[in-house]
Formats: structure tokens, C-alpha cells, sequence
């Protein structure tokens, strides 16, 4: 299964990103899956003027990200909260590959705050159904999240394991449910 894991912070010294460093080694040594990050701030979208649909209808520049989209067989989606939602460059590249019809979608927020994002989680409940996606339940919201993650994605608080191994469980069982033709044995 491909799964791409869009980190949505914009900001260059994200601490969010943290969490998507972590998951993608994690589900890697796993899992059988491949597993990549699409970084917003690698991507320079600017503010929707039109969907693309296709890859062939995506101006060139973006080419290499829709191909990415298109070819996603999953999603998780990684963003820190902002103003009680998620952030809004995570909505503008969604919002450019609104159509994901069917696909399975893992929700992770994270924030140095005590509430871990909790309020953008239920944004994002709200946001997958409107692409067409299905959303895990199983949310990893995770609060001080600079106390659990170090700068190179490794997990410095060993009792949020639990919490993670959740998440990945629910997340990957959701995947290969809709996706039998893609399931692949634990490591």
C-alpha cells in the first residue's frame, strides 16, 4: 500500500513535523508499506484558483505532487492547531485534491499545549468526509509534543507508545479493509 503522510505546518522550525518524521519510520520498519511525507512547505500552492483533477490538468510545477495524490492509497494527515482548527496550508493543498474518494485517512494533531490540538482533531472529522475519504477514529492527538519527539522524529516519551501503537493499529486495519488488495504482514 502507498500512504502519504502530509505533514501541515507551514513554519520552518515545525515541531508537528516531528510526529510525521516519527510515524513514517515507525510504519516503515513495521509494515511492508511504502510510506512517504508530503511536506506543504516543500510545495508552494497558491491560494485555490482550480482544482486539479488529474495530474494531466495540473499546471507542470505540480506535477510531481499530484502524481503523489493520485497515486495515494491512504492518507495521514499530521497538522498543529490553529485558532481551534487545522492549518490552513494543509487546507489550501487538500482543497486543490478535493476528490478522494473511498481512500482511508489517519488524523494526527499535535500542539506544546496540554490539549494536544484536540479541537483541530474534530475539524479534521469534519474535513475527510468532504474529500470523499473515510477518517479513523482512532485519532493520535498529541499534546506536548516537543516533550515527546525530539528534531530528528525519534520518540524521546516512551509512555506515549501505547498511544501511537493505537493509532497505527486502527488506522492500518481501516486501511487494508478498504484495501484487502494492498494488505501486507507486520514485521
Amino acid at each position: 500500500m502507498n500512504i502519504e503522510i502530509i505533514t501541515g505546518s507551514p513554519r520552518t522550525n515545525s515541531v508537528t513535523h516531528r510526529v510525521a518524521l516519527f510515524l513514517q519510520k515507525h510504519l516503515t520498519a513495521t509494515t511492508q508499506h511504502q510510506v512517504n511525507i508530503i511536506d506543504v512547505r516543500d510545495w508552494k500552492l497558491p491560494l485555490l484558483e482550480k482544482v486539479f483533477n488529474s495530474v494531466e490538468n495540473t499546471p507542470e510545477e505540480f506535477k510531481p505532487l499530484a502524481e503523489r495524490m493520485f497515486a495515494a492509497d491512504a492518507f495521514i494527515l499530521v497538522t498543529p492547531e490553529y485558532n481551534g482548527s487545522y492549518s490552513p496550508a494543509l487546507q489550501n493543498l487538500m482543497d486543490h485534491f478535493p476528490k478522494q474518494s473511498h481512500k482511508p485517512f489517519g488524523l494526527v494533531t499535535a500542539s506544546t499545549g496540554a490539549m494536544g490540538g484536540m479541537r483541530a482533531s474534530q475539524q479534521l472529522l469534519l474535513l475527510v468526509p468532504a474529500l470523499f475519504g473515510i477518517p479513523s477514529p482512532y485519532m493520535l492527538v498529541t499534546p506536548f509534543v516537543d516533550k515527546k519527539f525530539n528534531e530528528e522524529g525519534e520518540l524521546i516519551d516512551g509512555s506515549f507508545s501505547k498511544s501511537i501503537d493505537l493509532f497505527t493499529n486502527e488506522f492500518l486495519w481501516l486501511a487494508e479493509t478498504l484495501r484487502p488488495e494492498m494488505s501486507t504482514s507486520y514485521n
